[in-house]
């Protein structure tokens, strides 16, 4: 309220020492602002016309001949582009989602097909496996969550732009690679 009053009074004082003070100071830039909105740039008239399929298809391969081709995975190292920890981010990924989506159809047809694959006979048949059997198969299942999820936390490091530099992405997927292979093998064995 006291802000409202203080302003107030500075228009009022503004306003008496020169009248309309706010429009004064406003017209030129309403003036600029008027002439770019008005101007219309000129341009040349579009023109369309009928082409038959065929024309269409020779139109569309004449322009896709002069089209720059632009290079892929062939420009980098391979150890950079094929098995860095970028692609295997997305394989873990479509792997997780591959098991979840396969075990769920599986579950969902093994009363008609005569399966038991409940959880009781799960639990049973892994209780039957030796110590190293069960660490071994629980760090194979829980290797793609814990690279999934250490690579999903770079990739937001990524995101506030740090660790952009070659040697430190190198150096990072490393890290990776090795804590999660760690973290896996402690939650396989250990826990």
């Amino acid at each position: 309220m006291i802000a409202q009053r203080v302003g107030l009074s500075a228009l009022r004082r503004g306003a008496a020492i020169r009248p309309n003070v706010s429009f004064t100071q406003n017209v030129p830039r309403l003036a600029v602002a008027s002439r770019l909105s008005t101007s219309t740039p000129s341009r040349a008239a579009i023109v369309t016309e009928k082409l038959t399929p065929d024309q269409e298809e020779a139109l569309l391969v004449a322009q896709r001949k002069i089209r720059p081709v632009s290079p892929h995975l062939q420009i980098y190292r391979p150890e950079q582009t094929w098995f860095g920890a970028s692609i295997w981010t997305r394989i873990t990924g479509s792997a997780l989602a591959g098991a979840l989506y396969g075990y769920s159809i599986v579950y969902l047809a093994s009363p008609l097909l005569g399966w038991h694959i409940e959880s009781s006979a799960l639990v049973e048949a892994f209780a039957g496996l030796g110590v190293f059997t069960k660490g071994t198969l629980k760090s194979i299942i829980a290797w793609p969550f814990v690279y999934h999820l250490f690579n999903g936390i770079r990739h937001l490091t990524y995101d506030m732009a740090w660790g952009f530099a070659k040697p430190t992405i190198s150096k990072w997927a490393t890290i990776l690679t090795a804590s999660s292979v760690v973290t896996a093998l402690g939650l396989g064995f250990l826990w």
